[in-house]
């Protein structure tokens, strides 16, 4: 086996393939040793793996000594390859091709240039280098500037730069379907709470106004969204909820918005979602 092939069993599909499809495009070869037409696709997979230098991995599978990993992906027949990119199935074949059609195959799954900078972006942004992967993304969107992917991720970058108006701005932009996006939903409530880092310094000074007018109510909202800042959901949510119970029409109803920003930032599963979306509920009935 070279650097770019390697043998997967059940302990290894995870790392080897999920995982390392969030790098790179990974080809799983599903072979068996007594399959003809296997021996005949084997040697034309692997030399392309060679000659596009680890492009993509190719993850050999013995059908007969894996077969939960066969039977969870619904091989039926072999050989049988099938492509994973980001940790999902996205494209496979049965049968022994000829080289010119699996060429063919591999370079129209292969990320373009511009993909190809977007993953070094956000991996720049794992890593903390926010400044850089911005470098990389603006580059990325010169290449394809309708990518609406590019498009998310720098606006998400944009948002940890404290530079929340180009970030708004790009959003705005997006069309109706990629506004829709789960993850652009994310990111407008991360906006709600973006200006409030600055006031998170002054919580004590919005909790003595709180204390001596519990009927300031924008002092309130400004505490539950310096508290938010501070990742303190719970006392942020208190707050919210005492809003709405006193002015539903304070701030075009900032109250219930802001709780609703702060249920998207949690995540539905978050027992705090779980346990004020209860009581805005039932202060609404």
């Amino acid at each position: 086996m070279t650097g770019h092939v390697v043998e997967v069993t059940e302990d290894s599909f995870q790392r080897n393939v999920i995982e390392e499809s969030a790098n790179r495009l990974v080809l799983v070869d599903f072979w068996a040793p007594w399959c003809g037409p296997c021996r005949a696709l084997t040697p034309i997979i692997e030399k392309l793996s060679e000659e596009f230098g680890g492009r993509f991995l190719l993850a050999k599978v013995n059908s007969d000594d894996n077969p939960s990993i066969a039977a969870e992906f619904g091989v039926r027949g072999i050989p049988n390859v099938k492509a994973f990119s980001d940790g999902k199935l996205i494209d496979e074949f049965t049968g022994a091709l000829p080289e010119g059609m699996v060429r063919q195959f591999i370079e129209r799954l292969l990320p373009s240039a511009a993909e190809q900078q977007r993953r070094a972006a956000m991996q720049a942004y794992g890593s903390g280098q926010a400044a850089q992967a911005i470098a990389l993304l603006d580059e990325a969107q010169a290449l394809e500037p309708d990518n609406e992917v590019i498009r998310i991720d720098r606006a998400e970058v944009l948002i940890t730069l404290d530079r929340s108006e180009e970030a708004a701005a790009l959003l705005e932009e997006l069309p109706p379907l990629a506004a829709m996006d789960p993850r652009v939903e994310h990111l407008r409530a991360q906006l709600t709470f973006a200006g409030s880092k600055s006031t998170a310094e002054n919580a004590s000074a919005l909790e003595a106004r709180v204390s001596n007018n519990p009927a300031d109510l924008d002092a309130r909202l400004a505490l539950a969204k310096a508290y938010v800042a501070a990742n303190k959901y719970e006392p942020a949510l208190q707050h919210l909820m005492e809003i709405t119970r006193v002015d539903r029409k304070f701030g075009d109803d900032a109250g219930r918005k802001t709780m609703l920003a702060v249920f998207e930032l949690l995540g539905n599963d978050h027992p705090l979602t779980s346990q004020y979306r209860k009581l805005l509920a039932a202060a609404l009935n």
